[in-house]
């Protein structure tokens, strides 16, 4: 990862956010994958068509693997992951809760994290070996020292109404031993949330590679934040929080913009 790949991925999330900030609120062209519980509207593949676009244009040789168009080949060794629009269902019905995210993965390990939420203006940078940061500031994450002590997230799967592992027993097993439970209906803003303390865990039986890519770099890269299930650390304990750390800005000062 170099500067130029940060530089892109914050410039084309930010575009990608101000088209789907303009047209929030608006009727919309909904359809199903599969099932009522997940949407597509034609704002997910207008935002990723332009995401798209941006990255063929600065780097025609590398892949993309998109939520909604699938893998796109490259023989660079690189790989860009995005979800053009996290937070569908709450975007269809108006809610200004989701967000952007584009992650950079090179021979298999991921380099770049960046999610922008159009609605708070927040743009959140990952870069391996340079540490998370918002809008300029350093992140760090909880030090709530127990479960009992701390606010959680988590989210419930598309096929809830099929499936026996629906997550409802462990939302209620954490419910009744944390501070609060809470469920906004974006999985990459969950990890950003861990990571810059707001939330002190998350946890979900199954998060997409889409969601992952982008959002969960962001725990991953400030010390793993505290996490369940699928969430960032990627394993099915619940993780202490590791101590604040304070750190130089990245490279070149200028971690985003």
């Amino acid at each position: 990862m170099d500067d130029r790949d940060q530089q892109v991925a914050i410039d084309t999330a930010k575009r990608a956010g101000a088209l789907l900030g303009a047209e929030l609120g608006k009727r919309r062209q909904i359809a199903f994958k599969g099932s009522p519980t997940n949407l597509v509207t034609e704002m997910d593949r207008r935002a990723e068509a332009l995401i798209i676009e941006a990255i063929q244009a600065a780097f025609p040789g590398d892949a993309i693997l998109s939520e909604e168009r699938g893998t796109l080949g490259g023989p660079s060794g690189r790989r860009w992951i995005i979800d053009p629009l996290d937070g569908t269902t709450n975007y269809a019905h108006g809610i200004p809760i989701f967000c952007v995210s584009i992650a950079l993965e090179v021979d298999g390990q991921t380099r770049l994290g960046v999610v922008y939420d159009p609605n708070l203006d927040e743009c959140f940078v990952a870069g391996r070996g340079r540490g998370a940061w918002l809008n300029g500031e350093r992140l760090s994450v909880s030090e709530a020292p127990t479960l009992n002590e701390s606010l959680v997230a988590t989210g419930l799967p598309y096929n809830i109404r099929e499936t026996p592992h629906n997550n409802l027993a462990e939302f209620a097993a954490f419910s009744l031993r944390c501070q609060g439970v809470r469920r906004m209906g974006s999985a990459v803003l969950y990890f950003c949330y861990v990571a810059a303390g707001r939330l002190d865990g998350y946890w979900e039986l199954r998060v997409g590679p889409c969601a992952h890519g982008g959002g969960g770099r962001r725990a991953d890269h400030q010390s793993r934040g505290r996490s369940a299930g699928s969430g960032a650390a990627g394993d099915r304990r619940v993780q202490r929080p590791h101590p604040r750390r304070d750190a130089e800005s990245p490279e070149g000062g200028q971690a985003l913009t």
